[in-house]
């Protein structure tokens, strides 16, 4: 034990040495988390000042929206920073911090995007019950006991992690703390620990999975029944934004579970993480934005609000009318 050097400090991954591709890469990836949050917070704002979008779906997908801005802010701008700066290192607490808040963040995202399937199940299976069934009220408790879950679940494996000191490699072959390469570094006791969690928790995951894809065969199978196509397109639309983000956000954890890590390869590295810490905060937007009308209508009015002086808006619809 005299000779074991307790780590306090990581070093992150170069995913180039020379000095002009590193602010290349900050570019790129600042323009990338400019993008996410602007959609995000423009979702966040049309939901919050349109009136008609004050409704349980529109509540958990401003939920979905937060959750997004906290996911890419936990790795992104630490990343950017340290390619300009040049400094690869991060503090044991920092990188704690990180794992924290990526498994806080995930685990949250998961409980809500099971809530928002129970949403459109009852809207699109029972819609006569909807208003009785999805009060304001159950929502607000729904998803409060989302981020109460999703903290709880974080400080369970974020402890069982950091429990123990590490004495191992402080190099991460990774842009961020990244948990399997954390536990690479980590006593075999906490990975035998951790694995011992996952077991007991993915019983519960499958339960919440298959709570899913029941929950998605009944709105299929009640969709194809319409009589209405008109009807048929309108209760689509409200559930396949939410169905592919279902997807986004199982691949990223099929690549977390399954994709391999490499010591040799960061550019191999930065693509599997990019897909379940980047691409999300960055699609979910896209997808809600661009298929949702009401969405687009309320964005429209911040727009004018924003650019226009209430006389011009006055000359504005005059015109339009």
């Amino acid at each position: 034990m005299s000779n074991c050097t307790i780590i306090m400090e990581f070093f992150l991954m170069e995913f180039s040495s020379t000095r002009e591709l590193q602010v290349l890469h900050a570019i790129l990836f600042l323009l990338i988390y400019i993008a996410a949050l602007m959609g995000n917070l423009l979702t966040i704002a049309a939901i919050v000042t349109d009136s008609h979008l004050h409704s349980p779906m529109y509540f958990f997908l401003s939920n979905l929206s937060l959750l997004d801005l906290g996911c890419i802010s936990v790795t992104l701008p630490k990343f950017i920073v340290n390619s300009l700066t040049g400094h690869q290192s991060i503090s044991l607490h920092g990188c704690a911090a990180q794992i924290f808040f990526v498994i806080f963040f995930a685990a949250t995202e998961f409980a809500l995007l099971v809530a928002m399937s129970y949403d459109r199940f009852v809207a699109i299976c029972h819609p006569l019950h909807y208003g009785v069934t999805m009060t304001l009220l159950r929502s607000l408790w729904v998803a409060s006991g989302s981020w109460v879950s999703g903290l709880l679940y974080s400080a369970v494996h974020t402890g069982n992690m950091f429990r123990l000191p590490f004495s191992g490699s402080n190099l991460i072959h990774q842009f961020f703390c990244d948990i399997p390469h954390i536990l690479k570094v980590s006593s075999s006791e906490v990975r035998d620990t951790e694995y011992i969690l996952l077991a007991m928790s993915s019983t519960l995951l499958l339960v919440c999975f298959g709570f899913l894809i029941i929950s998605y065969t009944y709105i299929f199978s009640t969709v194809f029944r319409m009589p209405s196509v008109e009807g048929r397109y309108k209760a689509l639309s409200t559930c396949l934004p939410q169905l592919i983000i279902l997807f986004l956000f199982l691949l990223a954890a099929l690549v977390t579970v399954l994709g391999p890590i490499s010591d040799t390869s960061p550019v191999q590295n930065l693509l599997i993480s990019m897909t379940y810490t980047i691409l999300p905060p960055f699609m979910n937007p896209i997808i809600y934005s661009l298929r949702n009308m009401k969405i687009k209508v309320a964005l429209g009015k911040i727009m004018k609000m924003t650019f226009f002086s209430r006389k011009e808006m006055s000359i504005f619809e005059k015109m339009t009318k």
